[in-house]
């Protein structure tokens, strides 16, 4: 009987180390911007291919470009296109831009019933220039609004941020000033406010203190039922951040082969002005042959079926020329030499 027992328990280990082995894991990094969505990408495309387990951690633009160039991941993620600096620190990387986000201005002012702010009133509070709720400037903005006479907190990322480029590359293009102090990237010296890590660090500041204002991607607003100020577009419309306002500022944008684009104070009378495409970020010859097959039709999935559960969770889904573009970048991709998808799918 003993016997019998441990050869029993010998099968199931072996049983058990078999389907372990079946099992993927394959690794990322990097943007919080999207990462609500990606949760769900990879729980669901799990479900559906059960041998793949993507694990994602969400540290950031910059840790996800790092990790990616120093190979510790197999992709990394980031809102912010890397730069030519980074780009020559990786070779071979190639940006798979995923879906459309809004950068949205947060606020917690008790009683303020709407916000509205003009470019020069929003590069203001961030250059700690207008540091009261009733500044004549913010005051001008919201004609008919009563603003409280208290103090104005900012809040900003800690960490090196796709979010703050984004944010940050509007303000460079809209605020002389701020093109000629701070400027953009993933991180600014901040003339004002507290620093949070992650979109959910700044969420968390704005969330707890009065009189805050802070920048977070739209979804992190949303599901924390912050108030999102409305902001005057290119066009001087003020337009709130939407899946509509957002796929309407992509409407014009010409996206290059390696697509880094910048979508930020797009024209039209409905484009919301800090819009982004996010990106995935991965080598156009993947050196794993199981995980690198498995993560290019992982992408396959994103760019197509995928796409149906960004609106849900406030994102843009790409629009339709993009999904075309980025299927012929797919088809590209290669497994040690190989490719891994045929021209026509």
């Amino acid at each position: 009987m003993k016997n019998s027992r441990v050869a029993l328990l010998s099968t199931l280990a072996l049983a058990s180390a078999a389907l372990a082995a079946d099992k993927m894991l394959i690794t990322g990094a990097g943007a919080t911007f999207p990462y609500p969505l990606y949760s769900k990408w990879f729980s669901d495309y799990n479900k559906l291919h059960p041998e793949v387990q993507i694990n994602y951690q969400s540290i950031g633009s910059g840790g996800g470009i790092k990790q990616i160039t120093e190979k510790t991941v197999d992709f990394g993620a980031s809102d912010a296109p890397m730069s030519d600096e980074e780009m020559a620190k990786a070779q071979g990387i190639q940006h798979i831009p995923t879906v459309l986000g809004a950068v949205v201005v947060v606020y917690n002012v008790p009683g303020l019933d709407g916000l509205e702010l003009t470019p020069e009133t929003l590069s203001g509070i961030f250059l700690g220039k207008i540091t009261r709720w009733s500044d004549p400037a913010i005051a001008k903005d919201n004609k008919g609004r009563k603003l409280p006479d208290s103090a104005i907190a900012v809040a900003h990322r800690s960490d090196g941020s796709g979010t703050t480029a984004v944010f940050t590359d509007y303000l460079s293009k809209v605020s002389p000033e701020w093109k000629s102090g701070p400027g953009a990237g993933k991180s600014v010296r901040w003339p004002a406010g507290l620093g949070g890590k992650g979109n959910e660090g700044v969420t968390g500041i704005v969330k707890q203190t009065q009189g805050a204002i802070g920048y977070v991607e739209l979804a992190y607003a949303n599901q924390n039922k912050l108030p999102v100020a409305e902001l005057r577009n290119h066009d001087g419309k003020f337009v709130k951040p939407s899946i509509e306002t957002v796929s309407a500022a992509a409407e014009k944008a010409a996206l290059p082969d390696d697509y880094r684009v910048s979508i930020t104070d797009a024209p039209g009378a409905s484009a919301y002005p800090i819009s982004a495409f996010t990106y995935l970020l991965v080598y156009q010859d993947q050196p794993d042959a199981a995980k690198g097959e498995a993560l290019v039709r992982f992408l396959w999935w994103a760019v197509h079926d995928g796409q149906k559960l960004a609106a849900p969770l406030d994102y843009a889904p790409l629009p339709a020329a993009a999904v075309r573009k980025v299927e012929q970048t797919l088809t590209k991709l290669t497994v040690q030499g190989k490719r891994v998808l045929a021209t026509s799918k």
